[in-house]
């Protein structure tokens, strides 16, 4: 279960895995704690770091190879 609670601290869980996890907190106190020990961590870490971005060249250059990658992707079908 504690593997999973990054992900049910970040919400990237679909609602029906979130309810299970949010239902094992509720029921378990080591892994509530646990959580709640992680949830603290991320908060520090998105204060002390969340406000940080990347320079406009290095943001520029990614977004033009990723423009550059989509547009060289084919689709090809193989034996039928």
């Amino acid at each position: 279960m504690l593997r999973d609670v990054w992900k049910f601290l970040d919400d990237e869980m679909d609602p029906e895995n979130r309810a299970r996890v949010q239902q094992h907190l509720d029921e378990c106190s080591p892994c509530l704690e646990e959580a709640g020990l992680e949830r603290k961590l991320k908060e520090l870490l998105h204060r002390k770091c969340g406000g940080d971005r990347a320079p406009e060249h290095l943001r520029a250059r990614v977004v033009a190879s990723l423009q550059v990658s989509v547009t060289t992707v084919r689709v090809t079908r193989g034996p039928a």
